[in-house]
């Protein structure tokens, strides 16, 4: 058996230091907590590692906004991150720091490996550059937007270093290939393949206007690109580049890893990347690299600029950890998008843990502590038995096999969906049977059918128990404690088969679990997060009042075409008649940039049958053609439109009208009588350019 057969190194992103940690840092955490958990409960020698990011020219700036040196800010929300995993009592074994010596030994070293090969290379760059994720940008000119979070980007001129990424397009489309698994769910895998196969550049990887970060080997100037740097924590967390045996021991032990868990933001970085610096040292490669969706608050994503970020803190100060964790893994179908909300998260937790699991456990011990003195009663082979116990048994078997395939497949939501399954098959089969009915009689065979009833419960109640474990530990530890069976955390899990509750088990103390949560549990939870997003948002405010938004359209020539100018004071003033009032609330740059406004030429235009409003138009956006639906008919007819060129949001999610898909929005000023006027151009303007 080899070495990999046997272990499994699993890791979060390396979390980057910008800002305190929210629910989205710890639903990655909490995922990766539970898969841990569950491969320990099997026996597997299990490795979990998370960390911290803590270099680069974001922090450098953030820190001196507040007037701290980037270490003591690096301190300082490392530490927050740190103590939040304690508190949910994540069972992490490992936790890096980009500015842990340990590391920065191990980052020079893969340096000098990739440089000693002839994959790194000295050499000049004049473009644009991202601060948010620390990426340069290929194509555009000053403001281009970033690829990645739409940000406008800066102009650098700078000397740095190259690794010969380009060199990798092929190797890593045949690896790819290879391993089709590597990169899950399919929809990242294909976006990987889309990008590498077209075209790979080679990737600057020092910096030399930025002096927070790790020197590069025997050229000071330059400090490493902050994503090799914190690539590599996966392998010096488990002892890459260390001078001791034990060290080495590890990384010889547990890499590559086994699972990378990330969001879908970060997917070229870790798939693209990544996987070519190892190709490139000689190093093998991680064997999946999972990418999960956007957790959502209110279908919006989190955002500290919008202040609407969720901190993990206000769940655990009113329900506690296991809650939000069985909400996360239960509600969202992992790999996609998921929304989080405080009403559906306390709904949740009196439908499925209060009145269901919660209420079972209940249900089921203190019956037997009041018939059978607190210990668990023999169940009948013979006489007392019916066919619904049998089904109980039946059911219970097959969700083992369906909870244990699911769960491998990181198909969580299903999983658990298949163990309520069993906990609302028990909740109806104590229904018809009631027991408390036979426990009022005292003849033998009431007693023989009560004792196989609540023994089933039971039976039934440990196998829920110990399959959730993982997902819920701090509760389920209770349950099986009540059961009288001790540390879970030491139960086979693997082993998990039905009629293995041994008769005669004294019960231990009962006590409720998940007691049931009232409405004043969501407006305690908003009251805390209001208060904790106070600062954030005042910080957002203060920001956005010093800073004037200005809005150009580019011609052929690159020269602004159109500009308005946002003062930080707006005075009072007379709005003419017909005129709305300006809105007051203030939105940031980032919000705006979120915003894709375009140039666009039509093509077509008709009327719509039975809407009297609507014109259906086709319209040329340079890169493609698409279909819009506007509410115009009464002010423009179709010859008017054709051929003119008008202003869309080529970015809004499509909508059907009258049972037409329209893909975008016109931009238009309404009139006094509330007729559009479309927003166009004086001078010529090519189709496809970006308004910003």
């Amino acid at each position: 058996m080899d070495k990999d057969s046997k272990k499994f190194y699993i890791t979060t992103p390396i979390y980057y230091v910008n800002a305190r940690p929210h629910i989205g840092h710890a639903y990655t955490t909490i995922v990766c907590d539970a898969i841990a958990r569950r491969k320990r409960m099997l026996g597997v020698d299990t490795y979990f590692v998370t960390g911290t990011d803590e270099h680069g020219q974001k922090i450098e700036r953030s820190a001196a906004a507040r007037s701290m040196t980037p270490k003591q800010l690096a301190d300082e929300v490392s530490a927050s991150f740190h103590e939040l995993w304690d508190r949910m009592g994540i069972t992490y074994d490992g936790f890096m720091r980009t500015t842990d010596p340990r590391h920065e030994r191990g980052v020079q070293q893969i340096f000098r490996v990739l440089r000693d090969k002839g994959y790194i290379y000295k050499g000049s760059y004049t473009g644009q550059y991202c601060v948010s994720d620390e990426l340069y940008v290929t194509e555009g000119g000053p403001g281009t937007p970033c690829p990645e979070c739409g940000r406008p980007t800066e102009t650098v001129t700078e000397e740095n270093y190259f690794f010969k990424l380009s060199a990798f397009e092929d190797k890593l489309l045949k690896f790819f290939d290879e391993n089709p698994d590597f990169i899950r769910p399919e929809t990242r895998r294909n976006e990987v393949l889309s990008f590498v196969r077209g075209g790979l550049r080679d990737l600057s990887v020092s910096r030399g206007n930025v002096k927070w970060g790790i020197p590069v080997p025997d050229d000071p100037e330059q400090v490493m690109y902050v994503w090799l740097d914190a690539l590599c924590t996966y392998m010096t967390a488990v002892g890459y580049g260390a001078i001791d045996k034990q060290g080495q021991d590890l990384f010889a032990r547990y890499w590559p890893a086994d699972v990378h868990m990330i969001g879908k933001e970060i997917v070229r970085f870790h798939c693209v990347y990544w996987p070519a610096f190892l190709m490139a040292a000689g190093l093998p490669l991680p064997k999946n690299i999972m990418a999960h969706g956007w957790l959502l608050f209110e279908q919006d994503k989190m955002s500290k600029s919008r202040g609407n970020i969720v901190r993990t803190e206000t769940i655990l100060d009113v329900l506690g950890a296991d809650p939000l964790r069985y909400f996360l893994l239960r509600e969202v179908m992992f790999g996609q998008d998921g929304s989080f909300s405080f009403d559906a998260l306390v709904q949740r937790f009196n439908s499925d843990l209060a009145n269901g699991l919660g209420n079972l456990a209940s249900r089921t011990l203190t019956m037997i502590t009041r018939y059978f003195r607190g210990e668990v009663p023999y169940p009948s082979a013979t006489a007392s038995r019916t066919p619904s116990d049998n089904a109980i048994a039946k059911l219970a078997d097959e969700t083992i096999a369906s909870f244990n395939e699911l769960f491998e497949q990181y198909q969580f939501s299903k999983a658990l969906e298949a163990a309520w399954g069993l906990v609302s098959a028990v909740d109806k089969y104590i229904v018809e049977n009631e027991p408390w009915a036979l426990g009022d009689k005292q003849d033998d065979q009431s007693r023989a059918r009560l004792a196989t009833v609540l023994y089933t419960t039971a039976e039934a109640l440990r196998i829920v128990t110990a399959l959730v474990h993982p997902v819920l530990p701090e509760s389920t530890a209770k349950i099986w404690s009540q059961l009288g069976l001790g540390d879970i955390r030491k139960f086979p899990l693997s082993g998990l088969k039905w009629g293995q509750l041994q008769v005669g088990t004294k019960l231990g103390k009962i006590e409720p679990v998940f007691p049931r949560a009232d409405k004043s549990a969501v407006e305690r939870m908003q009251t805390l997060e209001t208060e904790r997003n106070a600062p954030a948002a005042a910080e957002a405010a203060a920001a956005t009042a010093t800073q004037s938004a200005t809005v150009t359209a580019k011609g052929a020539q690159g020269a602004p075409q159109a500009a308005i100018a946002t003062d930080p004071v707006t005075p009072a003033i007379t709005l003419p008649p017909g005129v709305p009032a300006p809105s007051t609330e203030i939105i940031t740059v980032d919000d705006f940039a979120k915003i894709d406004l375009r140039v666009a030429q039509v093509k077509f235009a008709e009327k719509v049958k039975g809407a009297d409003r609507l014109l259906r138009l086709e319209v040329d956006l340079g890169y493609e053609q698409r279909q819009i639906v506007a509410g115009i008919a009464l002010a423009y007819t179709p010859e008017q439109l054709i051929g003119r060129k008008i202003v869309i949001i080529a970015n809004l999610a499509p909508r059907k009208l009258k049972g037409l898909e329209s893909k975008g929005m016109l931009l238009a000023a309404s009139l006094q009588d509330g007729a559009p006027v479309l927003a166009s151009f004086l001078e010529e303007v090519p189709v496809g350019a970006k308004l910003k």
